[in-house]
């Protein structure tokens, strides 16, 4: 048997360099109170309002539509509930959404409130696992900085499944906290499940954290080496079975008998994981997407390590990032050459390499980026602002005078950055209440200057001192946060804030309307159908495989397009509508999102074809037609989708244009359809 070290069960922040040992304190009353407050405060940040944001992404709302009147299009994902194809994600998320639908029917609310709910649970999470090794000041600042992170307030507010995705390693997180303090393998076993778990919510991006979590484990754990190992190699199994058991159905049923998977191009699930939403992703290669090889620069912007500072994602993500940094490298240097299971390291190792691993990564991807990922970075940059301010702030109080002053200096230093950042940051916006960025400035760089004589100012001053620091910090991403409650979020890519220079989202892109900046090169950007404009390639060439060349578009113009769904007038609702029970699929359209739109207002099912992207070969164009000759397809509906620009199959164009040809189309209120049951095609 491998011997054992013993640790204390849950210590406090560690010890001031040079100061003597502390003696035990009474545990305050103050935290959960507090804590209530923060947790009931973050409520109504997620929740209010929250019906202004209608089907947030219509794409995922449909397929929860769908597994609310199918189990088996619940069990699959399936967009549509007479399965035809699912959509291109893991699950998970859709489980959880769809519960809620059948519970309480299909609403705005019923889909979007489980999302406000993984994000007040995550911020509890977050407050549970740093406190355990450094107190609750230190939780209560994690989870705020986290709560108000405007990226945060998005998508805990939006029915993608970053949201799950994020309470879950989170929660990974504190199984492992829970591990290293008694080398438990109940815990780290755990960790492992909720980490594959997270893999059946958003595939491959679950596993950034992986390497993190097994190194601190294998670090800090107090025990023996070959039992961390086999404790690791348990984790790493039950991470296989909690997220591979959903795969090895899918791929075991055979292909007749189950929706055809999203997002592939030859109908497997692990193709899925590894090409479109796996490493394509981070070299580009993603056959089916839109946008040539190498994509970045339509839907991921430009690489490098200041990407997640730029135009597009600053707003999102990096108010307190500079801080986080800072205060990581100063918590190591506070920890020192300490013991191998000292947990002041392993927590700052835990989540500095949570935060450095999935920020490199996110950073210099080359495949479709979009703003609301970095998502996944809030909980890491919260923690380690709530575990180094406090960690310096003992320092500062306890510490010898040399210690004392170095940690002083670090906390003016990042204070001033922050403030200087946020300077920055909200300049990107104008005429955005453009006092605010200067009240930020010169609030605080006034505290930063008033920190470092603040043990000689009157005690009862000293909180005020913290209280204005903490507004400095906080103003601008908290103004960010309640702008982007105060504007209704919809479509494929969201983006938190107002509108800034070089970004997307409301007023300045897709998802709000409108045109996007063009890319180096020039050149006019061709139009979707529905509207708005797509940015030029670099080069000055037009994006592939649309209008003028688009076999879709020969079918004439839709209603909805790539990146939302609009909602049928009620003359086009009603011709759908029309004998629906005598046919499986009462349309189809190219295309996902063209697709959802009229799913969500009928209620019935609404074949994509081509998926997402319209450059899916489901169906292929025989097996349209095969459809269309057994009447299982009533309408098709013109427009929508993106057919393959990226090596993605042309079997959507194939089948718009054979529509176009067959079938007399007729125009309901600026949209064409074409009736399919004339019997023309069969």
């Amino acid at each position: 048997m491998d011997r054992t070290e013993t640790l204390p069960a849950a210590p406090g922040p560690a010890s001031a360099p040079g100061s003597p040992p502390q003696p035990a304190r009474r545990p305050h009353r103050w935290p959960r109170p507090a804590l209530a407050t923060l947790l009931v405060a973050t409520a109504v940040l997620y929740v209010w309002g929250l019906s202004a944001n209608g089907w947030a992404n219509s794409y995922y709302a449909a397929a929860v539509q769908a597994g609310s009147e199918s189990w088996t299009a619940f069990f699959y994902g399936s967009f549509d509930a007479a399965n035809s194809i699912t959509v291109d994600k893991t699950p998970a998320s859709l489980w959880l959404t769809g519960l809620s639908v059948r519970l309480f029917g299909l609403n705005s609310w019923a889909v979007l409130v489980p999302q406000a709910l993984c994000g007040v649970a995550a911020v509890g999470v977050l407050y549970a696992t740093v406190r355990r090794w450094y107190g609750p000041a230190a939780g209560l600042i994690a989870g705020t900085v986290l709560a108000v992170t405007p990226v945060a307030t998005l998508m805990f507010r939006f029915n993608n499944p970053d949201a799950l995705l994020v309470l879950l390693l989170v929660a990974a997180a504190y199984a492992t906290v829970r591990a290293v303090e008694t080398a438990s393998t109940r815990w780290i076993v755990l960790a492992g499940a909720l980490v594959g778990f997270g893999f059946l919510t958003k595939m491959l991006q679950a596993f950034l954290v992986v390497p993190v979590l097994a190194g601190v484990y294998l670090l800090a754990a107090p025990t023996g080496p070959w039992r961390r190992l086999r404790q690791l190699l348990l984790a790493g199994l039950a991470l296989v079975v909690a997220g591979g058991w959903w795969v090895a159905v899918v791929e075991l049923v055979p292909s007749a008998a189950r929706p055809y998977i999203g997002g592939s191009q030859t109908d497997s699930v692990l193709e899925l994981t590894l090409g479109y939403n796996g490493l394509g992703r981070i070299t580009g290669e993603e056959e089916g997407s839109v946008g040539p090889p190498g994509g970045a620069a339509l839907l991921g912007g430009g690489t490098g390590v200041l990407r997640m500072f730029d135009e597009r994602i600053g707003g999102q993500i990096s108010w307190l990032l500079p801080a986080a940094l800072i205060l990581l490298v100063a918590g190591v240097v506070v920890a020192g050459p300490a013991a191998r299971t000292d947990r002041t390291r392993a927590g700052l190792l835990l989540w500095g390499g949570w935060l450095l691993v999935t920020g490199a990564i996110f950073s210099f991807m080359s495949g479709i980026f979009h703003e609301y990922y970095t998502v996944a970075l809030a909980p890491a940059v919260g923690a380690l602002v709530g575990i180094g301010t406090t960690l310096l702030w003992r320092v500062r109080a306890d510490g010898t005078r040399r210690w004392s002053l170095a940690a002083t200096l670090v906390l003016v230093g990042t204070l001033a950055v922050t403030a200087w950042w946020s300077w920055t940051l909200l300049g990107r916006s104008p005429d955005w209440y453009p006092w605010l960025r200067t009240a930020v400035l010169m609030t605080g760089l006034g505290a930063a200057v008033l920190l470092v004589p603040a043990h000689r100012l009157p005690r009862r001053v000293r909180p005020v001192l913290v209280a204005l620091g903490a507004a400095a910090a906080l103003a601008g991403p908290m103004a960010y946060s309640l702008q982007t409650v105060a504007t209704p979020q919809t479509g494929a890519i969201p983006t938190a804030g107002p509108a800034v220079a070089g970004g997307f989202g409301p007023g300045r892109g897709f998802p709000g309307g409108g045109q996007l900046p063009s890319f180096p090169g020039g050149g006019q950007p061709p139009t979707l159908p529905g509207g708005g404009h797509l940015p030029s390639f670099p080069g000055g060439g037009q994006v592939p495989g649309l209008p003028g060349g688009n076999g879709a578009d020969r079918a004439g113009g839709g209603m909805g397009g790539l990146l939302d769904a609009r909602e049928p007038s009620a003359a086009l609702r009603e011709l759908l509508e029309r004998d629906s029970d005598d046919h499986t699929w009462i349309a189809a359209t190219v295309g996902a999102n063209n697709a959802s739109g009229y799913q969500l207002a009928t209620g019935d099912p609404v074949m994509a074809v081509g998926g997402f992207n319209g450059s899916d070969p489901s169906p292929t164009l025989a097996r349209f037609q095969q459809y269309v000759a057994d009447g299982e397809i009533h309408w098709f509906v013109g427009g929508g989708g993106f057919p393959g620009t990226n090596g993605g199959s042309n079997a959507s164009s194939e089948i718009a244009a054979w529509v176009a040809d067959t079938f007399d189309s007729q125009i309901v209120d600026g949209v064409t359809v074409y009736d399919l049951s004339s019997g023309k095609g069969r």
